[in-house]
């Protein structure tokens, strides 16, 4: 007997990757010129040039060695690389014990969910929000609890996320900047979410911790971007350097325990069980060498901020409403009808590739990547033009 449940996620994948897979059918029939996609967070930037020449010197160098295991946790010399970038750019005395490196964030939020949850416990999410937090939560045995964020600031309702707070709650996620809003949650309002957690631990008696999932930090227009464990010490922050260096392909990242909590060591021990338990061990050991090389390699946002003010300004211009983002490469853009769904496939009459929200926890609105060629966007404005104007006919 198949599980029924893994049957239903395969014959029905994710709504961004279904479209992605409808654009790349729809490229090879009228020519991919002729398709407007902006399903897909893949970074259009190349990955900076110290990647390529990283890799191509280790490949020189001893094969057996290069290609063997790693331990479970990571390389210990790119620990240390990662470690020290941490206490160097954000002032956490980080410890390379804390560190367990992954096949991308994906795998470390999968591992951090195993290692602090139970069957039957609950793990709060501020809506709009990545849709696989809940595949993996409920792949946990969890409940995944949606908390709507404020409009039009989208960010995090603190009043609302303490009454959804329950005995069961283990922990909550948290993404900024957001995808797919792009929004970055201010200190302000992140100092007020550690007061009414410190309230709530003392209230329930037991910890509540912060899933930190931070693959955009780099990606952002002047907005500061926190560091969560300097506000909350129980946090675990599950990054990749998917974005920052333009290698989602390549599936690599990490959890990083946070030394400022207590009981650090404890949940640290949690993180290499999950991660044994979920066969998550031993990186891709290429890649975790080459990180170790480009840790502190700035990512190139110049794109991104060109394409950004090259969309918000033809859509604007055009009278759509949308979210200014400040992080991150996604517009989120109000559907010109209720129905999200109906909206994006009456785009794709347009040859216009938009994931609708409904995925994301909310409706009423769509995604639009802008990690793309800048071409795309100016040639997908006609096609924008047309339409609004079906809609206001």
């Amino acid at each position: 007997m198949i599980n029924e449940r893994m049957f239903g996620l395969g014959a029905e994948p994710s709504a961004i990757r279904e479209l992605f897979a409808y654009g790349l059918a729809r490229k090879a029939e009228i020519g991919e010129e002729n398709v407007f996609d902006f399903s897909i967070g893949n970074p259009s930037v190349p990955a900076p040039e110290i990647v390529k020449k990283t890799m191509a010197a280790l490949l020189e160098g001893d094969p057996v060695a290069l290609h063997g295991y790693s331990p479970a946790s990571g390389d210990p010399a790119v620990k240390n690389a990662i470690a020290q970038s941490i206490t160097d750019r954000f002032g956490v005395p980080a410890d390379p014990a804390q560190l367990y490196l992954t096949a991308g964030a994906a795998a470390a939020i999968a591992i951090s969910l195993a290692a602090l949850s139970s069957p039957g416990d609950e793990i709060i999410v501020n809506a709009p929000y990545f849709p696989e937090y809940k595949v993996w939560i409920e792949s946990a045995g969890c409940t995944c609890v949606e908390v709507p964020t404020t409009v039009p600031e989208f960010q995090l309702d603190i009043a609302a996320i303490e009454q959804a707070i329950s005995p069961k709650t283990s922990a909550l996620i948290i993404n900024s900047p957001n995808n797919p809003v792009g929004a970055v949650y201010s200190r302000e309002n992140l100092e007020a979410l550690a007061s009414m957690l410190a309230r709530k631990e003392k209230e329930l008696g037991r910890p509540l911790y912060l899933i930190s999932d931070e693959p955009y930090r780099e990606i952002t227009y002047g907005a500061e971007v926190v560091y969560v464990p300097t506000i909350w010490p129980r946090t675990l922050v599950c990054y990749s350097y998917s974005k920052a260096l333009s290698l989602p392909g390549e599936r690599i990242g990490y959890v990083y325990v946070s030394d400022l909590m207590d009981n650090a060591r404890e949940v640290s021990c949690a993180i290499a069980g999950a991660g044994r338990a979920l066969g998550y061990v031993c990186a891709p050991v290429l890649l975790q060498k080459t990180i170790a090389a480009c840790v502190d390699v700035p990512s190139d946002v110049a794109a991104y901020a060109a394409n950004r003010e090259r969309l918000t300004r033809g859509l604007a211009d055009l009278g759509y409403e949308f979210v200014e983002p400040q992080g991150a490469f996604y517009l989120w853009v109000r559907a010109l009808e209720e129905d999200a769904q109906a909206f994006s496939e009456r785009a794709k009459a347009h040859e216009l590739l938009l994931v609708p929200s409904d995925s994301f926890g909310v409706g009423g609105w769509v995604r639009i990547s802008y990690c793309i060629a800048p071409e795309v966007i100016e040639r997908a404005m006609p096609a924008f033009a047309a339409l609004k104007a079906e809609y206001d006919a």
